[in-house]
């Protein structure tokens, strides 16, 4: 995943499928965990096709890392076969959804 500070409170990543996936997750929740700023975390997951049981766990991690800050998570491009993964959990309502990277910097910045 590139990790991207795209400012000072808002990180973009790009996520792609396992095996990378769990590892840069991983990578994201070891930085937000020892953050002292707030920070807005806005996921590219037009890439990913299918979420493990770790993967939702690591999602739910990152957003309350990214909360404890006063930030927020937005998961973006979210795919049909995803999507019914989050549907099936629950975890559609835990989650802010936008379509696309442009909208979920602009949910960050307005903080929505």
């Amino acid at each position: 995943m590139a990790l991207q500070d795209w400012s000072e409170t808002v990180i973009v990543g790009d996520l792609t499928d396992e095996p990378l996936l769990s590892e840069d997750l991983g990578t994201l929740i070891a930085r937000l965990e020892t953050a002292k700023t707030q920070w807005h975390v806005v996921l590219d997951m037009s890439k990913v096709t299918y979420l493990t049981s770790s993967n939702l766990a690591q999602l739910i991690q990152t957003r309350k890392f990214a909360m404890a800050t006063g930030g927020s998570l937005h998961l973006c491009g979210v795919v049909d076969a995803v999507w019914s993964i989050l549907l099936m959990t629950g975890l559609d309502r835990l989650f802010k959804f936008c379509e696309d990277v442009a909208s979920g910097l602009a949910a960050a910045q307005l903080g929505l």
